[in-house]
């Protein structure tokens, strides 16, 4: 039985993480940042669940995506719903998680070919 997922050209997987970077396929990223299921992985303001405002959420709705994995960080801590008003009007599925449970289960759902966006906080660089 075949247990590792099959990957898809062009797909962003997340390969590995720590408190501080991430590493989507073999590039390394510092800092909190923005994974399209596909395409560029861009930095994120926000560097932590403290700094998060709206504006840092709508700018999620510029990929089009139908989920947002939120990764809050070390451990589970979910925004006000305020901040996510303009991606529930949209539409736009959102989940908190931790930042090591949200890079997992944004693999998962990317492999499957899910148009979903990972907004992950990692500690400053």
């Amino acid at each position: 039985m075949k247990f590792q997922p099959d990957f898809l050209p062009g797909v962003n997987t997340i390969a590995r993480h720590d408190g501080r970077c991430v590493w989507v396929g073999a590039q390394v990223y510092e800092g909190s940042v923005v994974v399209p299921w596909s395409g560029g992985v861009r930095p994120w303001a926000p560097a932590g669940f403290d700094e998060l405002q709206q504006a840092h959420f709508d700018e999620l709705l510029l990929h089009g995506t139908e989920l947002v994995i939120f990764g809050s960080g070390e451990r589970l801590r979910f925004p006000r719903p305020a901040l996510l008003r303009m991606l529930i009007e949209r539409r736009v599925g959102v989940e908190t998680m931790d930042t090591a449970a949200a890079c997992r289960t944004f693999n998962v759902l990317a492999t499957e070919g899910r148009n979903v966006v990972a907004a992950l906080l990692l500690g400053a660089p």
